[in-house]
């Protein structure tokens, strides 16, 4: 009892002193420790905090119940230094005053504080507690403070921070909160020591620091120091909990998904040999993306749908698209529902160009009696199978049950639908033989275009371009070029594909001129990266004004471009992967291209060098074995010709213009029936019903057949005749 007694009358003495200590700060007055004088220094920091005008409302905050916790700590101060100094008596003073919501009053308090001084105490005591080889002696030391006395004050500054930040002062309230993080590093270079948690109060502040410091930085209008605050908090062991980690790594990912600004690779203190360094924003986003997704899988987290969107979304850029279908098959079905997975797993797939993958997913998903209602899925099945022929019935039927799933619902989900119906039944409209159904289906195609068209809010240039397209195809010029028009206001001159079918369009109607300066204020708009199709329909132009040797200078520049956007994506720039494959077809076309300029200007020598070129690239091309018969026939090898053609069937059953050039050898050699030769003519015509050179071979060929019609061979001229004047220097689609 004696004990006991004499531990209640220690406390009350040790309470009395801290509240003669606030009296005295309040009112301005020196205090006295066990009779002892506080050193002047500290009195006049006291005496300019009430010359401060804080000491008129004395009276009131003595009236007032000092704070509980507050006298918790001083008495933990006192109990083992046996006094209370004057920054600590400042921390309890400026918690006090933030707890009470005076942050300005509090802030001044704070102020009060010499962080220099007791920072490289608060380091030595830090290093002291905790670490176990301690090689400084302890006469070089700088004298030691408790870890309450350490704990209040990291929690005065991390209090100030917060008041800088409420009133504001963003920039400032991070240096002040780095302060603390500066400061434990230092004394700990090697991290927190698992027995550090032990001190509650100092970890939760420590943790507290290192979530706010980028915060602030972020309000502050510096993303850089941001970044730099995050991977500090990520790669020193703070002895975070792993929720508190996991926050701050998805919140990192955020910023360099979506801030702006492109930050320098990490500068790894320690890693292994071979290790993966982000080389910039979106692959470090990545990089932990998939470290919550494993935390996920792992159950250490629990599970955040907004981690896989973001993940989504840095994986498309980077245009691994497949990662994302990998991730998306490891979830469990619980996770995500049946129609979301196969429809994002289908989307996936389509944008790698698996088209049939995707389909197969899609025809798994709708064949389903349990999904009745999958609009989104419809939609995108439409859209695959409308850029795969041997799809298009079906993509009709599921536009058409889209429809009549969305019963007027969403005028803009009914827009998309009759658009993509109209892009089927155009494409249904060019396999048809019959003249009369094929019209009927053009007919409808421009009823149901106009239909989307009408139908949206705002107009979309998917449909526009489409309307456009077909107008153009159905030589229904004038609308077209209206149509093509718009599109370029719709787009404001962004799209690549947008100007090339206005100056296809204006070559059409045979102003030369016009399209020529539409593609070159198109690549005064381009990157390089993206001039390839406008400078091949430039070369082209230039070909149909006679500007043979100008054609050749374009050409050869389209070809430097290619080369150096090859080199690039050998070098393994992953932004150009998506455009290896078209760009390398693009380079071949393009020699075969200039293969024909030189066999029209009789360079037979440089015409086979292009093709030699063009062999390198793919020795299978149909159009290659085309260019190879146009030279032949050029030099008058009509044999050697022949062969070259009928090598480039072997190939490519479907190849037009070797379909033609076949037909017009055998008529020349002789030796063959005619109905051979108007066979191969009928098979070009009913794959290009468009084509001038058909109708006109196709007229000869009735002209020389005794047993023909002459009105047969007079159709097919006037056809002909009519077309070649609305022919485009390329084919619109």
């Amino acid at each position: 009892m004696a004990i006991k007694d004499w531990i209640n009358k220690r406390r009350f003495s040790i309470r009395e002193r801290f509240q003669k200590m606030m009296m005295c700060i309040w009112s301005g007055q020196q205090l006295r420790v066990d009779d002892d004088t506080i050193a002047s220094s500290e009195s006049l920091a006291t005496r300019d905090y009430s010359v401060s005008g804080y000491s008129s409302r004395a009276s009131e905050m003595v009236e007032t119940k000092v704070d509980n916790s507050n006298i918790e700590e001083a008495e933990s101060s006192l109990r083992e230094s046996g006094y209370l100094n004057y920054e600590e008596a400042r921390a309890l003073l400026g918690r006090l005053e933030f707890q009470k919501g005076n942050i300005e009053a509090a802030l001044h308090v704070f102020d009060g504080i010499d962080v220099a001084a007791v920072t490289s105490k608060m380091k030595a005591s830090l290093s002291r507690r905790f670490e176990q080889n301690w090689r400084r002696s302890q006469s070089d030391a700088a004298p030691a403070m408790s870890m309450h006395a350490v704990s209040l004050l990291l929690e005065a500054i991390f209090l100030k921070a917060k008041s800088l930040q409420h009133l504001g002062r963003f920039g400032e309230a991070a240096r002040s909160c780095k302060v603390i993080l500066d400061t434990v590093e230092s004394a700990l270079p090697e991290g927190l020591p698992n027995n550090f948690s032990a001190d509650c109060k100092l970890q939760e502040i420590v943790n507290k620091a290192v979530e706010l410091l980028p915060e602030l930085w972020k309000l502050a209008g510096d993303p850089q120091e941001a970044i730099l605050s995050y991977r500090r908090a990520l790669l020193y062991y703070w002895n975070l909990d792993t929720g508190t980690k996991a926050k701050l790594e998805k919140e990192f990912a955020i910023l360099l998904l979506y801030s702006g600004a492109e930050a320098s690779p990490p500068n790894l203190r320690s890693q292994m040999e071979d290790s993966f360094v982000p080389r910039n924003n979106i692959e470090e986003a990545i990089l932990l993306l998939l470290i919550l997704q494993r935390k996920f899988v792992l159950k250490r987290i629990s599970w955040d749908p907004s981690i896989l969107d973001h993940l989504a979304f840095a994986l498309s850029v980077s245009g691994e698209l497949r990662a994302i279908a990998h991730q998306v098959e490891e979830l469990h079905p619980e996770i995500m529902k049946r129609n979301e997975k196969y429809c994002t797993l289908a989307l996936c797939y389509y944008g790698e160009a698996e088209d049939i993958i995707a389909l197969n997913l899609l025809q798994n998903l709708l064949n389903s009696r349990d999904n009745p209602d999958c609009i989104l899925e419809l939609l995108l099945a439409s859209k695959i199978c409308g850029e795969n022929m041997s799809y298009i019935e079906e993509g009709i039927n599921w536009a058409r049950k889209a429809l009549a799933g969305l019963n007027g619902r969403c005028r803009q989900m009914v827009s998309k639908a009759n658009c993509l119906l109209g892009v089927l039944l155009s494409a249904q409209s060019r396999l048809v033989s019959s003249d009369s159904e094929r019209i009927l289906k053009q007919s409808e195609t421009i009823e149901v275009l106009e239909t989307a068209e009408k139908m949206m809010r705002e107009r979309d240039p998917y449909i526009v371009f489409h309307l456009c397209l077909e107008n153009a195809e159905q030589r229904k010029l004038d609308v077209a070029f209206y149509y093509a028009k718009q599109l370029l206001k719709l787009e404001a001159g962004s799209s690549v594909e947008g100007y090339l079918l206005l100056a296809r369009i204006l070559s059409a109607q045979k102003w030369f001129v016009d399209a020529e300066t539409v593609i070159n204020t198109a690549l005064d708009q381009t990157v390089k990266w993206d001039q390839g199709e406008l400078l091949r329909t430039k070369a082209k132009l230039q070909i149909a004004q006679g500007q043979l040797k100008n054609a050749v200078e374009t050409y050869t520049h389209l070809l430097a471009v290619l080369q150096v956007q090859y080199k690039s994506l050998s070098a393994g720039k992953k932004y150009l992967r998506n455009k290896g494959k078209w760009d390398r077809s693009l380079e071949m076309e393009t020699w075969h291209d200039l293969a024909n300029v030189y066999t029209s200007l009789s360079e037979w020598r440089d015409a086979e060098v292009c093709l030699s070129k063009s062999k390198a690239i793919s020795p299978f091309s149909a159009s290659r074995w085309y260019s190879t018969g146009l030279l032949n026939e050029a030099k008058g090898l009509h044999q050697e010709a022949l062969r070259s053609y009928r090598k480039a069937l072997d190939v490519e059953p479907t190849h037009v213009p070797s379909l033609i050039s076949t037909a017009c050898i055998l008529r020349q050699l002789g030796g063959q029936s005619m109905p051979i030769v108007r066979s191969f003519l009928t098979d070009a015509l009913r794959l290009d019903r468009t084509n001038p050179a058909a109708w006109y071979n196709l007229g000869l060929l009735y002209k020389a057949d005794i047993s023909a019609s002459p009105l047969e061979a007079a159709e097919c001229f006037e056809a002909a005749a009519l077309l070649e004047e609305s022919a485009p220097v390329e084919p619109f689609r």
